[in-house]
């Protein structure tokens, strides 16, 4: 039987008296690639699951000390709901009933048929695996990927590259000045995956001491060090399935490269304070501002794990390399945070647009996000105007798309007024037409030629 991304390295509990039945359980669930753990009664299946909170739970209904009922209803009042799975003899199925009021997922019947059982591990981890997504993903819509969208060709040409990276489990190398929205890239190559069901977990590699982050990125064994008072998952254990972002690659020391190295190469990790290796299938996503190809020459980056990271790069463009997309990206901070305001803006100004584009944006989008926010904050509207917006850009005098040719520099412009108008009339292309002097049908052919959706 082969084994998918939700399976492989779940941890899944056993709960039976039987002996046998346990360990023929246990063979069944390795051999789809389970990490698992057993108890012989209700009590002591409490007590593992309080070390360390199972995936899934396979539960026998009759037991003595604790039966199945009882940690069903302790479960049910602790608040854990991760799926438990019942046990049932055949002929038993009033007591399954019970047990699906009480709150578990599903049951089998013993004898036990192979082909059914794995169908239920499947879907209950598999449903895990949504929930853990959930929970582990801030909020998000599908319109925040309009951030990687752009009409620039070096923009399209990383955008298309993330797409065909997405089909695959390669690992993915972002390269890029800061602000460029790596993560955000990360999130849609992993929105565009296989894997979008999966959890998504992002992880800066700066700020935190080697110890913390060792501890963060595997997880520690309780009593592995001072504070160490539990048992604790780390991220990579978490996202298994799915993807790990790790922000800013370049600033991890070269004891945790080694460590990195390891997992890229086997993709399994000890914990901290551990003794035996643990298996995940993630999709490892890294990211850096700095030249890592210097810092191999210069002795600080370790070539072996620059390989390893370095199989698909995609470099994302600096705003000032790519000034025909601030319009589109103008607007869209602009109706979010007008939104989160509850204020009433129609429109960025045709001069407040020009100087947009004029300035260099040192922090590129991050830094465009900023400013329309506190346009936003501060301005009167309707119309984002010149005056709502810092000095340096209301000064700025030096055109960011003055490398662009003739031809591009008025599609640039027709861009711009068609976005405006569009935002100006709330998306009515028949009031937007009129505002522009346009019969409709052109306006709509004008549309589609220029991409706008």
């Amino acid at each position: 039987m082969t084994s998918d991304n939700a399976i492989t390295g779940a941890r899944v509990l056993i709960v039976d008296d039987d002996a046998p039945a346990r360990r023929l359980l246990q063979v069944r669930l390795r051999a789809l690639g389970c990490e698992v753990a057993s108890a012989e009664d209700g009590q002591h299946a409490l007590m593992e699951i309080k070390k360390h909170e199972p995936a899934l739970m396979f539960l026998d209904l009759q037991m003595p000390k604790m039966g199945g009922i009882e940690v069903l209803r302790h479960l049910r009042a602790t608040g854990m709901n991760f799926p438990v799975v019942v046990i049932t003899a055949h002929g038993s199925i009033e007591s399954a009933v019970e047990a699906m009021r009480e709150g578990a997922y599903d049951f089998i019947t013993k004898p036990l048929d192979a082909n059914h059982f794995e169908l239920v591990v499947r879907k209950a981890l598999e449903r895990e695996g949504l929930k853990r997504g959930l929970e582990l993903l801030s909020e998000e819509t599908d319109s925040r990927y309009r951030l990687v969208a752009g009409h620039s060709e070096n923009m399209r040409q990383a955008v298309d590259t993330a797409r065909k990276a997405a089909a695959s489990s390669a690992t993915v190398l972002l390269l890029g000045e800061s602000g460029t929205g790596k993560e955000v890239f990360a999130r849609a190559i992993h929105h565009w995956s296989a894997r979008s069901h999966q959890p998504f977990v992002a992880i800066n590699c700066v700020g935190l001491s080697k110890e913390l982050l060792e501890s963060e990125l595997f997880g520690h064994e309780k009593g592995a060090f001072t504070g160490a008072d539990q048992l604790k998952r780390g991220k990579m254990e978490l996202a298994n399935g799915g993807t790990v972002f790790l922000d800013e690659i370049g600033d991890v020391t070269q004891e945790l490269q080694t460590k990195l190295l390891r997992f890229l190469q086997e993709r399994e990790f000890d914990r901290v304070g551990g003794r035996a290796p643990i298996r995940v299938n993630v999709r490892i996503i890294a990211a850096t501002n700095r030249d890592l190809e210097s810092a191999v020459a210069e002795g600080r980056f370790r070539e072996d794990l620059f390989h390893r990271l370095n199989v698909i790069a995609i470099a994302l463009p600096p705003l000032r390399e790519r000034s025909e997309d601030i319009p589109l990206l103008a607007n869209y901070f602009l109706q979010r945070y007008a939104a989160e305001a509850k204020r009433r803006f129609s429109g960025i100004s045709a001069a407040a647009q020009a100087q947009l584009a004029a300035y260099r944006w040192p922090g590129n989008v991050r830094e465009l996000a900023n400013v329309i926010e506190r346009a936003v904050v501060l301005g009167s509207g309707p119309l984002l105007a010149v005056e709502d917006l810092p000095g340096r850009i209301a000064a700025a005098e030096a055109p960011a798309n003055a490398h662009l040719s003739y031809r591009q520099s008025i599609e640039s412009m027709r861009r711009q007024l068609v976005t405006q108008a569009l935002a100006r009339s709330g998306g009515n292309r028949s009031a937007a037409a009129k505002a522009l002097g346009l019969h409709e049908k052109y306006f709509l052919k004008l549309i589609k030629g220029l991409g706008i959706g």
